[in-house]
């Protein structure tokens, strides 16, 4: 079935694509740059509605329902049909990638996370010192201090 070699090449070059849209991700993330992101994760978006498509015509064309596993199909399907080396090759690759995919967006996860941490940590001091030189809190009440300015700065 030449068709299913040529979905599983264009679904190889558009995950590829989506790997160097995790490393762009990565270095902005990296540089603590967040101009780009926005633009990185509209394309993200756009290659897994791609991907998506593509994973439905092939699903299409091996005859596979929606109760069973897109994995386990085209493993059935390869075993039934050795003859078909290319969407073998082609299957593999694609595996490999998603991993890959997998594992890069495990790490920009991570990194965002580490942001987002010294972000709240950055805001946590901010509001915790403009709370100690309120002469009043949140409540409108008078704040207490100590009498003593090096104690109530510190």
């Amino acid at each position: 079935m030449a068709e299913l070699g040529a979905i599983t090449e264009r679904e190889i070059a558009l995950i590829g694509r989506f790997i160097e849209r995790l490393k762009e991700e990565q270095e902005a993330l990296c540089r603590a740059d967040p101009e780009p992101l926005a633009a990185i994760g509209a394309a993200k978006i756009a290659l897994v509605d791609e991907l998506n498509a593509l994973e439905q015509e092939r699903r299409a064309l091996l005859g596979v329902g929606s109760e069973q596993k897109t994995r386990a199909a085209m493993n059935d399907w390869l075993a039934a049909n050795p003859g078909q080396k290319l969407a073998a090759m082609n299957w593999q690759k694609l595996l490999e990638l998603a991993q890959e995919a997998k594992t890069l967006h495990g790490l920009n996860a991570g990194l965002i996370a580490v942001h987002l941490q010294q972000t709240g940590d950055a805001l946590h001091a901010l509001d915790s010192r403009r709370a100690a030189d309120a002469l009043y809190g949140n409540d409108g009440q008078a704040t207490p201090t100590s009498g003593s300015r090096l104690v109530d700065s510190a």
